[in-house]
């Protein structure tokens, strides 16, 4: 099987592991367009979600404390369910998700 798409796609950032790459990890590219920027995620299927988004947080924004306030959203929906594994969320090898504000924020 080749590689996903999202992997050929350009990020200024090295990938974020939450496994070693391996038979049973997929490959997901998270974007923030706020910052404009992206990173690719490998985990595993059964992570759960709010581990993948908690990682991410801290990497785009590594002043901002607080994960909460921010969502997670696949195909245009958010996922409710951050307890659920990423498998569970309907994500698949080479999915892309949107990393938003909560809230409407300022613009200044």
């Amino acid at each position: 099987m080749s590689a996903p798409f999202v992997t050929q796609l350009r990020t200024s950032r090295p990938p974020i592991k939450l496994v070693e790459p391996g038979a049973d990890t997929i490959t997901v590219r998270v974007e923030a367009p706020d910052i404009w920027e992206t990173v690719r995620v490998i985990a595993q299927q059964e992570t759960p979600v709010a581990d993948l988004k908690r990682r991410v947080v801290a990497d785009l924004f590594p002043n901002h404390k607080y994960p909460v306030d921010f969502v997670l959203k696949l195909r245009g929906w958010e996922v409710l369910d951050e307890r659920s594994s990423l498998k569970d969320a309907g994500l698949t090898d080479g999915s892309i998700l949107l990393l938003a504000y909560r809230r409407r924020r300022a613009v200044r």
